[in-house]
């Protein structure tokens, strides 16, 4: 009997299932269209699935946490959660070289997005690594950030005087260097400043505006890409992603990149004419009801005048700001790839 009981409980751990790894998630905004159509999928079915059921995934949303949108990086480096995901102009306060992330004006389609966002992705990878003790996953898009007026526009040139709300901070600076006021309103508060007139217009993707109902309390529609992209930073904790075994690490590599960057990124090719299409009837629309949005044709001259400032002002002040030698690796990335150069 006394050789039995050990073969039995041998027996019985080798029969024990493996722990499965657990993943404590924070989306971006839970009402957008990455949220629900590619983020939700993905951490709630396409890589618990790969994993065969070792991955475990707990998703919730900044917005529903209450997290303040500078506090997201900082708590993930500090590892009150293992995985989030947000807009990387939330954390330039804490990090102004990520600003060079997403340059507005320099990339007017999905594919010279994702090229300046491959460029840059080295230099962001140590920005998350050395200020947010954080490893890199992943870099999706929001539409193109375009701009919201409920005051009447008819050129770039009638923002000037106006309370514009930015996106981000080297969009406010540009938008302060064509003569607006730029404002600082979080984007869950904006319809209510639009709609009071604490803003005159306000800048976020159409698809965004269009699904968080901005079309109730505008009335003009620019479609110049002020904000640039607003891409969306997904990392994980440094030290939680030290603790996974090299298998896991490449699982989770490979399956966010097939399904969620590369879908998001797919999706936003058409994104800008179809949500324009939403916003004003011109078209057809995919994601519901049309619009009645009055659209505002972009000139060549307006948008050569604001790339003009952006490149004469905006980008020597950021690259000010950010110090060191980040220019320079901006210089020998993204502006290799859309042949600008900060002097």
């Amino acid at each position: 009997m006394k050789k039995i009981i050990p073969l039995l409980a041998a027996t019985t751990v080798l029969a024990a299932p493996a722990f499965a790894e657990n993943l404590s998630v924070v989306g971006s905004w839970s009402s957008l269209p990455l949220h629900k159509q590619y983020e939700t999928p993905f951490w709630t079915s396409t890589l618990p699935e790969a994993s065969g059921g070792d991955i475990e995934v707990e998703l919730t949303t900044h917005n529903q946490m209450s997290l303040g949108l500078g506090d997201i990086y900082p708590l993930l480096g500090q590892g009150v959660f293992d995985v989030a995901m947000t807009v990387a102009d939330y954390a330039v306060a804490d990090a102004p070289e990520l600003e060079g992330l997403d340059v507005p004006l320099l990339a007017l389609t999905a594919d010279e997005a994702r090229a300046m966002v491959d460029a840059a992705r080295p230099m962001v990878s140590d920005i998350y690594k050395d200020r947010f003790n954080s490893h890199v996953l992943a870099i999706a898009p929001y539409p193109p950030q375009v701009v919201f007026c409920n005051h009447e526009i008819s050129n770039l040139a009638d923002l000037e005087g106006l309370k514009v709300r930015a996106s981000g901070r080297m969009t406010a600076k540009l938008l302060e260097a064509l003569g607006a006021e730029g404002v600082s309103v979080s984007f869950g508060e904006v319809p209510g400043a639009l709609q009071t007139g604490t803003v005159d217009c306000a800048v976020t993707g159409a698809g965004s505006g269009y699904s968080a109902g901005w079309w109730e309390v505008s009335t003009h529609l620019m479609p110049i890409p002020l904000g640039g992209w607003d891409s969306v930073v997904t990392a994980i904790n440094m030290d939680k992603w030290n603790s996974l075994d090299a298998d896991t690490q490449a699982l989770i590599t490979s399956e966010i990149a097939s399904g969620f960057e590369d879908p998001a990124w797919d999706s936003a090719q058409n994104a800008l004419v179809n949500d324009i299409a939403c916003l004003t009837g011109n078209g057809e629309c995919p994601a519901g009801d049309a619009r009645s949005m009055t659209l505002v044709e972009v000139s060549d001259a307006d948008f050569d005048r604001a790339r003009d400032i952006l490149t004469s002002k905006v980008l020597p002040d950021w690259a000010e700001r950010a110090g060191g030698d980040w220019a320079q690796r901006w210089n020998d990335s993204v502006g290799k790839v859309v042949g600008v150069t900060i002097e």
